[in-house]
């Protein structure tokens, strides 16, 4: 291999696992997403920008950024106008995805409570009493199974339009409330506002880049406040409210010896029965008369992190690894449900003798084996799948496996509850940590991968850069396995971390890096913020608190960053959005939110300079509550590529 190809691929990805593969499939001419992407260059300069519209027959049409060409589209529509649409467009998509996933966790809850579904119980009882309670359901004396079909009942209208505030959004501070309220940004219906930005955003509609994106604010607060945190607090209900666990990570958790399934996707009703399935003895003894030596569940993107947080599943990767599991020879099976799921996996099993699984009726692919995946039958279908998976192991070719690595150790399973329990049931540690400077502030650092960045290195690098300097990190997603890989997330990391944070990291046995869950899971970083902003009695955007997604892709990534600033977290992402076409749209994002729900997004791609601005805003934040702080324009960016430098 020549010394400017081997630069060529390390460009590509941050780890050795995925750079091995990625050389495997390049020397096998098996075509991967970096590829694909190399294809596209040069891409479309009006869509990056925003500037092309194809929402009505008299388009497609696109703005000239120069004023050269057209200024405006067929109906009339200026920049401000087009952007603000399809940013309005892209969060709906988003949120419709987050909470789409959480009406199919509601359904299956409801079906599990009148008993008509298989392989399915209440897990965690007593947070479904807590949650009835917190909804105004009478639980004294009654059976879980009743409780639990009334939750059900009261969260299902949260879906709709009946109600005038989706339930969950009471968790919010009082100041917080009060600002949607004035905004006319309350989320109403989770539904409601999903269905009302695609009608603002027709032809016709609502033609006020500001009134639109007020709207868009009030639809990811519908996802943020509603449809994730249905599904996040229902899978803790079924399946079990996470608590810190140990496990391994990356490609090297797949074993050369066993029957081999990845569990791909996001929902997580079908991978927690298929746990079930692959310790049936019988399915054992058929891998075993194969010459296999057991099965083997690994996990990839969040229906990954859903098994890692709660039973220790080991993860093999996040998004961009999904074809390179596959390229390890290794595979028997790749089941998947939905989301975040590459069409070409299909392409890339064909190479190898990887069945790839389908089970979603709203998720078909191509190429897939598909398995309709019904609740009712869910134990059985589980069986059904994993007996798949174990038939294909003689189909092996064993000159052709390649386990790149030793997998990593890592911890995961912080729940809101996990966290508070370390604390002693109460923030007050957290908070004193915080107030004597121990810990400056806390950063979500949360999000996809993207191909355009090397894969991992800005998850890990802001990271890094954070905790050095005493800032608490949590993580949720991709971001999560990112830096799970890199070694960041096990107790003994405390010693990456700066001398305030280490010592709390030390004394609690835990990470300076806290896992969190998958993406719908960002609603708990929802939830611990407002317990903080409610045990100081201040907003949230009152507190020393930043997001940040540096390798962001999907439109579900710009609804989870939406709803993270419209509740008063300021966001830095590291990939450019499509909304620069419109100098206006980019000043009320990057400024003018600031003024209206106390945050804003920031774009920087390099994650030195995105730990500066987070630094600063979490250093103005302390200064502004009256705690021992830094100036803010004295951390620079030189101190930082300094500190990169000897880490």
């Amino acid at each position: 291999m020549s010394a400017n190809h081997a630069a060529g691929v390390k460009r590509l990805t941050i780890n050795e696992d995925s750079r091995q593969m990625i050389e495997r499939a390049q020397k096998e001419q098996i075509e991967t997403v970096w590829d694909r992407l190399t294809a596209q260059e040069p891409q479309c300069g009006y869509c990056s920008l925003g500037l092309s519209c194809r929402n009505c027959a008299m388009g497609p049409c696109r703005i000239d950024p120069f004023g050269d060409g057209p200024t405006k589209g067929v109906c009339g529509a200026d920049a401000d106008v087009i952007v603000a649409r399809n940013l309005g467009r892209s969060i709906a998509a988003g949120a419709s995805a987050h909470s789409d996933h959480g009406r199919d966790i509601l359904e299956v809850f409801e079906a599990t409570a009148k008993g008509e579904a298989s392989g399915y119980k209440i897990v965690d009882e007593a947070k479904l009493r807590s949650l009835a309670q917190e909804f105004g359901i009478a639980a004294d004396g009654k059976p879980a199974a009743e409780i639990a079909v009334e939750l059900a009942d009261r969260l299902f209208e949260d879906f709709g339009s009946r109600g005038s505030k989706v339930g969950f959004s009471r968790r919010a501070p009082v100041l917080r409330k009060e600002r949607w309220e004035s905004l006319g940004i309350y989320p109403r219906g989770i539904d409601r506002e999903n269905v009302e930005m695609l009608h603002r955003t027709h032809m016709g509609v609502d033609n006020d880049h500001v009134n639109l994106l007020l709207h868009a604010l009030r639809t990811s607060l519908s996802d943020g406040w509603g449809g994730s945190m249905v599904a996040t607090e229902l899978s803790d209900v079924m399946f079990g409210t996470p608590k810190p666990v140990f496990s391994e990570v990356n490609l090297g958790v797949l074993r050369a010896d066993q029957v081999n399934i990845a569990l791909h996707g996001h929902n997580p009703l079908l991978s927690e029965v298929i746990v079930e399935a692959a310790m049936d003895p019988e399915l054992i003894k058929l891998a075993q008369s194969y010459g296999a030596s057991g099965i083997n569940l690994v996990g990839l993107c969040c229906t990954g992190n859903e098994l890692l947080m709660r039973k220790g599943v080991p993860m093999a990767g996040n998004h961009l690894s999904q074809e390179l599991a596959i390229v390890t020879g290794a595979l028997e099976a790749m089941i998947v449900d939905y989301q975040c799921i590459m069409p070409a996996v299909t392409d890339v099993a064909k190479c190898y003798h990887t069945k790839v699984i389908s089970t979603s009726d709203k998720a078909k692919f191509t190429g897939a084996t598909h398995i309709s995946f019904d609740p009712k039958r869910g134990s059985e279908i589980a069986r059904e799948i994993v007996k798949l998976a174990v038939e294909a192991f003689p189909n092996r070719n064993p000159d052709r496996v390649r386990i790149p690595v030793e997998p990593v150790r890592w911890m995961g399973g912080f729940s809101v509850e996990a966290i508070l329990g370390a604390l002693g049931g109460t923030p007050a540690p957290l908070v004193d940590a915080i107030k004597n400077g121990s810990i400056r502030g806390a950063v979500a650092v949360v999000g996809c991968n993207n191909p355009k960045i090397p894969q991992d290195y800005g998850h890990v690098e802001l990271t890094r850069q954070l905790i050095s300097h005493d800032i608490l990190v949590v993580v949720t997603g991709c971001a999560a396995v990112a830096n799970g890989k890199a070694g960041q997330m096990l107790p003994e990391s405390a010693s990456m971390a700066g001398p305030g944070l280490r010592a709390v990291c030390e004394a609690l046995g835990i990470p300076p890096v806290l896992h969190m869950g998958s993406c719908v899971d960002n609603s708990r970083v929802l939830v611990l913020a407002a317990a903080l902003a409610q045990f100081l009695g201040v907003d949230i955007d009152q507190l020393p608190l930043a997001g940040a997604a540096p390798e962001w892709y999907s439109e579900k990534a710009v609804a989870i960053g939406t709803y993270v600033v419209a509740s008063g977290i300021t966001t830095v992402l590291g990939v450019q959005p499509p909304i620069f076409g419109s100098p206006n749209v980019v000043k009320l994002l990057s400024d003018g939110l600031d003024g209206v729900v106390g945050a804003k997004f920031a774009v920087e791609s390099d994650p030195i300079k995105a730990s500066v601005i987070i630094r600063r805003h979490i250093e103005t934040k302390r200064k502004e509550l009256q705690l021992p702080y830094q100036e803010p324009d004295l951390i620079q960016v030189g101190e930082m590529a300094a500190a990169g430098t000897k880490g």
